[in-house]
């Protein structure tokens, strides 16, 4: 058992050797800890977690209800209304107060607990080796004494020490603030308490490995990490708002301002024209009561709660509010080529030999349509050794492990009865040259009788400089610079049909110590086939109908590229290649160059570096740029671009935490779905926006209009606040929740620049709120002039009137693109039933005694319900035949299809 396991304070894990530290921590290298271990650890230390980043409380969210400008607001005209006597209204409005702030805290608490299920949905995996096997377990499940395996592209989650290096890097700059990737050692460091960068034979949590592979003993978790002392130190940061609620919240307070002015002005015009002070006051408050935009950024926040849980239940984990606006004007999306627009699944399709081209399909290997058996055929059989032998994947009974690519070579060496086990049994692996990227290459030494036989590949315009000779059907010859030029030419026709290419070489050497490179015999080109994902053609092709560009890039070859980008249908791949050194020296190109530029659809051979640069190119000329990205490599680019997107199964952990958007199942097409619902977020924002606004704008004009003529008040400052309560929040929130509309995926993205509301949607709620006050008003005169109704009933007729106005008002949300009858609004089930509430608590206003009572409201006939209903129905049947005829204003008058645009740019 360890002495202090979990402790590296009093250990100095730095300090002591490999040995010492696996003893001190009562675990080894080749089993790990034991099931019973493990459970008597994490009930001893806990859970490998920080305290989790909440929400609001309970007390924050109820103050938030209470600081608004909305509340003082109310507040004032209550304590106006107390001061003139009206006890009763006051009281009124205190209880509106109540039942809003209960109504936002409800909403708001929800939308938060919301977030917080969300950002609950995604847990670190770790691969840990215990009882002598290696298991993927949640990182939050680590314990001190854990034997955690390293490679590249995983987070670290708690503080171990390095017990094994393969060239191990990491970079630590979330703790040290270096931005250069750190090389790692195993060996113990002399100095008693060097700072952490320091510390090259520690691994700490929160950083990430960005090259090679390892493995480290856990000597801390949670809290007790490097990371948790900062957390310690560290305040809980505020929560951040989003530009979409900044927007809201302007808008809000800009319309109680003006509405502020108007009622001043009319309750000015009212007392010079000799009207009663009470009633001059009376009609401020109602004026005030109208103005206010009960629930617009409550319902706002849970529409885009509700909303990014849709699209989580759609494989779409959204990270952060913002997100959602951007993904509604996304408008072109940088994506890579393998395991994202193909199947990530290599298999060898063609072997290129001296004597000819080997077409490999199943178990099969035929030449010139003549079957080849690969035990009888020496330079076949030698290509698929070295395959199988420079190779680090595994096919086990689960299925295989590793790269794709050495995956397929495997895979078609096993089909020729060629085993990497049997093979190393006969040349047992004694080093091995990890890929370089400064080399393209990777080698592999194995034991011989008269030496050590090295296995080499990389990319052939790498091998092919390292070969001096070339092996022939009956033995080897020499290699000259017109062999070379023809291998190229090969190797190239290769990548055009759409094919990986690697280069394979060996040699056989005395020492295994000496340069690997050079001295080669070249033995062959592998081609190497990864189909595209089915339905990815349609999948572009929907993106290209919605206004998206799909620009490939990629690190592979230009050929390939190409290949796979005419096969699956990205536009621009008929432009001459880009030289990615382009990319370097982006501010010396020409206005002509940089057009020229972003009319690529393939560019190749680009660094993580060079990626940056283009999609800082494409958003200086005013583009929205989404990034697809798995690797370490993208996580600049993913944080760079408007919305990082990262693969959730294959993506690195680096990844995931840099991108706003991960993809739960991997797949493209979830892309299109994401893009589709963060535009119906926010179009259904603007529509409950705007079916707010027109209604409180409604109640001020009639409000205002009747002042002016010094008539009765159409409704009193309590029924306007009832109407409020029963006609804007429930239905404004059912509206939040509407499906994608028809056609939604067919127009141009929005332009992120553009307000929440644009010019026609001011027109379209100016109409809507002069068709309802004067449909109200006309109620309210017909009542008093024809009718000669007293003024008690009037009131009500008018009340009534405006309160079903309002209820129907909803159906004129639907979109003019859609049918009158069955569209998003209709097929809305949250709409009907805030419809039926608001109905039920308008008949109980009427007939509850105490209540109507308290409102003033006296209960109508038969023939006063005629006028009601006639009355109320009248906006929404003016509203929709304008819209019928195409009269109306919501959109403009031409608007041009997505995909029209892109064609106008050439792109097509």
């Amino acid at each position: 058992m360890p002495r202090h396991d979990g402790h590296p304070d009093d250990m100095h894990a730095h300090r002591l050797p490999v040995d010492a530290v696996l003893d001190h921590q009562g675990t080894s290298l080749e089993s790990g800890l034991s099931a019973t271990e493990v459970r008597a650890r994490r009930r001893r230390h806990g859970p490998n977690r920080l305290p989790e980043s909440r929400g609001p409380s309970v007390w924050r969210i109820l103050v938030n209800q209470v600081e608004s400008l909305v509340v003082i607001l109310l507040f004032s005209a209550a304590v106006a209304a107390a001061a003139f006597g009206s006890t009763i209204e006051a009281l009124a409005i205190l209880a509106a107060l109540v039942v809003n702030t209960a109504v936002g805290f409800a909403m708001e608490w929800r939308a938060t607990r919301a977030m917080e299920a969300l950002e609950r949905m995604g847990t670190a995996q770790v691969h840990v080796r215990r009882d002598g096997k290696t298991h993927r377990i949640g990182a939050d499940q680590l314990v001190p004494g854990d034997i955690v395996l390293l490679e590249a592209g995983d987070m670290i989650m708690a503080d171990m020490r390095l017990v094994e290096s393969n060239r191990l890097q990491c970079n630590e700059s979330a703790l040290t603030g270096e931005s250069v990737a750190v090389d790692k050692i195993t060996e113990p460091l002399s100095e008693e308490n060097p700072p952490i960068a320091d510390r090259l034979n520690m691994a700490y949590s929160g950083t990430a490995v960005t090259q090679g592979s390892g493995s480290g003993v856990v000597v801390a978790t949670g809290l007790a990490t490097e990371l948790g002392e900062i957390a310690r130190l560290v305040s809980e940061s505020g929560q951040s708002i989003t530009p979409l609620e900044r927007r809201l919240d302007r808008l809000g307070q800009r319309l109680i301002w003006l509405t502020l002015v108007v009622a001043v002005l009319v309750a000015g015009a009212g007392m010079l024209a000799g009207t009663d002070l009470r009633l001059m006051v009376e009609t401020a408050i109602a004026m005030a009561i109208a103005a206010v935009p009960e629930g617009l950024p409550v319902v706002a926040t849970l529409a885009l709660a509700q909303g990014m849980l849709r699209m989580a239940s759609r494989n779409a984990l959204v990270k952060r509010l913002s997100a959602v606006e951007t993904l509604g004007s996304a408008n072109v999306i940088f994506t890579d080529k393998t395991g994202t627009l193909t199947q990530n699944h290599m298999s060898l399709h063609r072997v290129v030999l001296e004597r000819g081209t080997v077409e490999v399909e199943d178990s099969t290997f035929q030449l010139d349509q003549t079957a080849l058996d690969p035990a009888e055929t020496s330079d076949l059989l030698a290509f698929l050794e070295t395959a199988a032998l420079c190779n680090n994947a595994s096919v086990e009974s689960h299925g295989a492990v590793g790269d794709p690519t050495e995956i397929g070579l495997l895979e078609a060496a096993t089909q020729a009865g060629l085993t990497r086990s049997t093979l190393l049994e006969s040349w047992p692996e004694t080093r091995e040259v990890s890929f370089d990227p400064a080399t393209n290459m990777m080698a592999t030494y194995h034991a011989a009788n008269d030496g050590f036989r090295v296995a080499v590949k990389g990319a052939p315009e790498s091998v092919i400089e390292a070969c001096d000779r070339v092996m022939t059907a009956d033995g080897e010859r020499a290699l000259d610079e017109s062999d070379r030029a023809e291998w190229r030419r090969r190797s190239e026709a290769l990548a055009g049909d759409g094919l990986r290419t690697l280069m394979l070489a060996q040699k056989t050497v005395d020492d295994e110590s000496g340069n690997p490179y050079e001295g080669l015999t070249l033995l062959g080109v592998a081609g190497l086939h990864d189909p595209p994902r089915p339905g990815i053609r349609e999948t572009i092709s929907a993106c290209q109908e919605a206004g998206i560009r799909l620009v490939m890039v990629t690190g592979d070859h230009d050929a390939t590229a190409r290949a796979i980008a005419r096969e699956i249908g990205i536009a621009g791949t008929d432009a001459p290649a880009t030289d990615p050194a382009v990319l370097d020296r982006l501010d010396a190109l020409s206005p002509a160059e940089r057009e020229a530029l972003l009319d690529q659809g393939v560019f190749a051979r680009i660094s993580p570096r060079q990626k940056l640069e283009l999609i800082q190119l494409y958003q200086e000329a005013g583009w929205i740029v989404g990034m697809i990205g798995d690797g370490v490599n993208d996580a600049p680019g993913l944080k760079k671009a408007d919305i990082g997107i990262a693969m959730g199964q294959r993506g690195t952990e680096v990844a995931r935490e840099a991108a706003d958007m991960v993809l739960k199942d991997d797949a493209f097409a979830t892309i299109v779905d994401a893009v589709r619902h963060g535009r119906t977020i926010f179009q259904n924002i603007r529509r409950f926006i705007v079916y707010l606004l027109s209604g409180n704008l409604g109640e001020i004009l009639a409000i205002s209009a009747a002042a002016m003529v010094a008539a009765p008040l159409p409704m009193l400052p309590l029924q306007i606040l009832y109407i409020n309560f029963v006609s804007d929040v429930m239905p404004a929130l059912a509206l939040g929740l509407n499906r994608s509309e028809t056609g939604i995926m067919d127009r141009p993205p929005r332009d992120p620049t553009e307000p929440i509301l644009m010019r026609r949607h001011w027109s379209a709620i100016g109409g809507y709120a002069v068709i309802i006050a004067a449909t109200a008003l006309a109620a309210f005169a017909v009542a008093l002039l024809v009718l000669q109704l007293d003024t008690g009933m009037a009131v009500t007729i008018s009340f009534l009137t405006f309160g079903f106005a309002r209820l129907w008002h909803v159906f004129n949300m639907r979109s003019s693109r859609s049918a009158m009858i069955v569209n998003e609004v209709t097929r809305n089930g949250f709409i009907w039933a805030a419809i039926a509430v608001g109905v039920l608590l308008l008949l109980v206003a009427t007939y509850f005694a105490p209540l109507a009572g308290i409102l003033g409201v006296t209960p109508p006939g038969g023939r006063e319900w005629l006028l009601i209903l006639g009355f109320s129905l009248l906006p929404l049947l003016v509203v929709q035949s304008l819209k019928r005829a195409g009269l109306w204003w919501e959109r403009p008058a031409d608007v041009e299809p997505a995909s029209d645009q892109l064609r106008s740019r050439g792109i097509s």
